[in-house]
C-alpha cells in the first residue's frame, strides 16, 4: 500500500530529482543536526534521512529524530543499518533488504526482527532494495556485502529487476558514506532501463557535475551526507540543488 510519504516523494519527483540529506546520529549532535536540517530545508532538500550503517545508539537516534521532527516540515525518513535504527516519531523508514549481502541476517532476518517495531511506531514502510556498490566502505564492511563493481552496471540492473519482481518499489544504489568514487551515470541509466520504481543514488556526490549527470541518467533521489559536514558544504549543496532543477 502506497502511503503519504511515498505519494509525496513521487509527486515532487515529477518536477525534479529529490535531494535527501543524510544525518548520522552518531556523528552530529542534536543541536548541529537540527541546524543542518533547517538549513537544508530552506535550501530545497526534499527529505531528511537519519541513520547509517554504523549507527548503533538507539536512544541517541530517537532523541535526534524527535528533535528533527519538531524543527522541519519535510519528511523524516529512517535509514537503518540494523534493528537499532528503528525508532519512533519519524514519518517513514526505508524498509530495506541488503540484497547483495553474503549474510542472510541483512537480507531478511534483521527485517523480521525490526518489523514489529515499524508497526508499533506507526512508521510508513518504503520497501527498498539496498545495493552496495564497490568495496571498502562502512556499508560494505558492516553489511558483509559482495560489492557490485562500479564497471558492472548490468549486475546492478539484474538485482534491481529482481527487486521489482519481488514487489520492492525503491532501489538504493549505495557507493558508501564518504566514498572516493560515486555510482556511475552509466550504472544509473542501465538500472533505470529496467526498474520502474523510485531510484535513489548515494555516496560520493560532491559537486554539481556529478549530481547533474546522475539526475540526467535517471536518478529520482540523490543522497547528500558527507559533503555537508565539510567547510563550504552548504554552498556546494545549494549549487547541487539549483543544478538538478534546471
Amino acid at each position: 500500500m502506497v502511503g503519504k510519504v511515498e505519494k509525496l516523494l513521487l509527486s515532487r519527483r515529477k518536477k525534479s530529482p529529490i535531494v535527501f540529506v543524510l544525518i548520522d546520529s552518531e556523528v552530529s549532535n542534536i543541536k548541529s543536526s537540527v541546524k543542518l536540517a533547517k538549513d537544508a530545508e530552506k535550501l530545497g532538500a526534499g527529505s531528511i534521512m537519519v541513520g547509517g550503517s554504523s549507527a548503533t545508539d538507539q536512544m541517541e537516534m530517537a532523541e535526534v529524530v524527535g528533535s528533527l521532527k519538531k524543527a522541519v516540515k519535510i519528511p523524516i525518513v529512517l535509514f537503518p543499518g540494523n534493528v537499532t535504527g528503528v525508532v519512533p516519531q519519524a514519518d517513514a523508514i526505508l524498509f530495506s533488504s541488503l540484497l547483495n549481502s553474503e549474510n542472510p541476517y541483512f537480507i531478511s532476518q534483521a527485517q523480521a526482527l525490526g518489523a514489529p517495531n515499524v508497526l508499533k511506531f506507526g512508521l510508513e514502510a518504503l520497501p527498498t532494495a539496498y545495493l552496495v556498490i564497490g568495496e571498502g566502505t562502512s556499508a560494505w564492511f558492516v553489511g558483509s556485502a559482495r560489492g557490485i563493481p562500479f564497471e558492472k552496471p548490468k549486475i546492478a540492473a539484474a538485482y534491481a529487476l529482481a527487486a521489482q519482481y519481488m514487489g520492492m518499489r525503491f532501489v538504493y544504489l549505495e557507493a558508501g558514506s564518504g566514498a572516493k568514487q560515486n555510482v556511475t551515470p552509466e550504472m544509473v541509466k542501465t538500472v533505470r532501463s529496467v526498474f520502474k520504481g523510485f531510484l535513489i543514488v548515494g555516496g560520493g556526490i560532491k559537486d554539481t557535475k556529478t549530481a547533474k549527470a546522475l539526475a540526467k541518467a535517471g536518478a529520482d533521489g540523490l543522497v547528500i551526507g558527507t559533503l555537508l559536514e565539510q567547510t563550504g558544504g552548504l554552498k556546494k549543496f545549494t549549487e547541487i540543488i539549483k543544478s538538478i532543477r534546471k
